[in-house]
C-alpha cells in the first residue's frame, strides 16, 4: 500500500486543484475524482478518467469549464469541476 502511495505522489506534479480553479489554456492531468458512482460513471462514458490529460478551452460563471481531450469538447457544470481535481502539466 505504501508503494501506490509513493506512485500517486510522483504521478502528481504539484498540489491539486478543482478543475473550476483552472485558467483557459492550461493544460491539466486529472488525479482523482471526488464523488458518487454515478458521477464517475458519466465521466467515464464520456471518456475522461483519472491521469487523463485535458486542454482547458473556456471556463464560464459559477465554475462551468469546457474542456479537450484529443479531438473532443466536453462541457462539464460548476458541481461536476469543483470534483475533479486536477494538477498542471
Amino acid at each position: 500500500m505504501g508503494s501506490e502511495k509513493q506512485q500517486v505522489q510522483q504521478k502528481n506534479r504539484g498540489p491539486s486543484f478543482p478543475l473550476a480553479l483552472s485558467s483557459v489554456g492550461e493544460t491539466v492531468r486529472i488525479v482523482m475524482i471526488r464523488g458518487c458512482g454515478k458521477m464517475k460513471e458519466r465521466l467515464l462514458s464520456i471518456g475522461l478518467q483519472v491521469d487523463d490529460s485535458i486542454e482547458i478551452v473556456q471556463c464560464r460563471e459559477k465554475g462551468a469549464v469546457l474542456v479537450a481531450k484529443d479531438d473532443n469538447r466536453f462541457m462539464l457544470g460548476g458541481g461536476m469541476a469543483q470534483k475533479i481535481y486536477v494538477v498542471k502539466e
